[in-house]
């Protein structure tokens, strides 16, 4: 990853590294790195799961990664959220127009990569990686275009989230396997775990997003109703009606959600079920996943760590 973002010319690079969390924002190198790293994760592991080396999924993890944060810095911009991983977002701390340019470089430049391997399965991930950023693209359209819905269901959501979290997911784990050379039977499995993973990943970052501990999270306490998403647990209160349904709605024509009102859509949620059933929804899909897994030829370390990752999706706190 950083010898990838090092090919950035110019003023690009520094946002970017900056934005990984490798250095401060003057370009002074720090230790660690930003990111629960799950993409690339993935990606490694269907290479092994499917026999290879871990090896052979490097350029498939760095592609998925760079177009997962090429998505970060643009949604920052759309959502004005200020601050990610406890510091100031690249849009924050350069500007907008940095912000963006940085993550266009980003898109383009995971492309490259894959092109770069030379070989029917590059090509191949190379397409499939299109594939899975469009339908990310419209996932992040479709939830933008929620916000002045009234009328969302439940499955209208699960949709909506399948293409924009679930889409890279699959991408990464069944790349790994394509590049390690796997048989159609684990590339469509492999994407079915990816898929419903996707779908419990979003529940429990939909929890996070009104529930979460901004000292964890790196965001503020209700920062999805700050910013109107029709999130998991908000879409489960409007699908039932009534007046939490209604409370939810007027708190959202406001002019201004200031901490307050995000307070009180906290407590329109809190005497409802909606934490219950989302974290339920997570649970489900979790299961699928795992299920997904087991009619498949995989080799059992790597098949098992992707059941341990997968637990971790619906059990982690930021």
């Amino acid at each position: 990853m950083r010898g990838d973002v090092a090919r950035l010319e110019g003023d690009l690079r520094l946002p970017a590294e900056y934005h990984f969390g490798w250095v401060e924002a003057d370009g002074s190198p720090i230790e660690g790195s930003a990111g629960k790293g799950i993409r690339q994760t993935l990606a490694v592991l269907g290479a092994e799961a499917a026999g290879g080396s871990w090896i052979d999924a490097v350029p498939a993890a760095s592609s998925v990664e760079l177009i997962h944060n090429f998505s970060l810095l643009h949604d920052d911009i759309i959502d004005d959220d200020r601050e990610r991983r406890h510091r100031p977002t690249v849009w924050a701390q350069y500007s907008v127009g940095e912000a963006i340019i940085v993550g266009d470089a980003m898109h383009a430049l995971a492309f490259q990569i894959l092109h770069e391997i030379g070989t029917d399965a590059g090509t191949q991930v190379a397409r499939m990686l299109g594939d899975a950023t469009s339908d990310m693209i419209r996932g992040q359209s479709n939830d933008m275009g929620f916000s002045k819905r009234t009328d969302i269901t439940l499955a209208d959501c699960l949709a909506m989230e399948t293409d924009k979290t679930g889409a890279l997911l699959a991408f990464a784990v069944a790349s790994g396997a394509v590049l390690a050379g796997c048989d159609r039977t684990m590339l469509q499995g492999l994407l079915r775990y990816g898929h419903e993973l996707g779908l419990a990943f979003q529940a429990q970052d939909d929890l996070l997003g009104v529930w979460g501990d901004p000292a964890v999270t790196g965001k503020a306490a209700g920062n999805d109703l700050r910013e109107r998403k029709r999130s998991m647990p908000v879409v489960v209160v409007l699908a039932a009606g009534g007046e939490p349904a209604r409370a939810l709605l007027a708190l959202f024509e406001r002019e201004d959600i200031d901490d307050a009102a995000v307070r009180a859509g906290v407590a329109i949620l809190d005497a409802t079920d909606a934490h219950r059933q989302t974290a339920e929804i997570a649970q489900t899909h979790l299961n699928r996943a795992i299920a997904a897994l087991d009619s498949l030829d995989l080799v059992a370390s790597a098949g098992a760590e992707l059941v341990e990752l997968a637990r971790f999706v619906v059990t982690r706190d930021h």
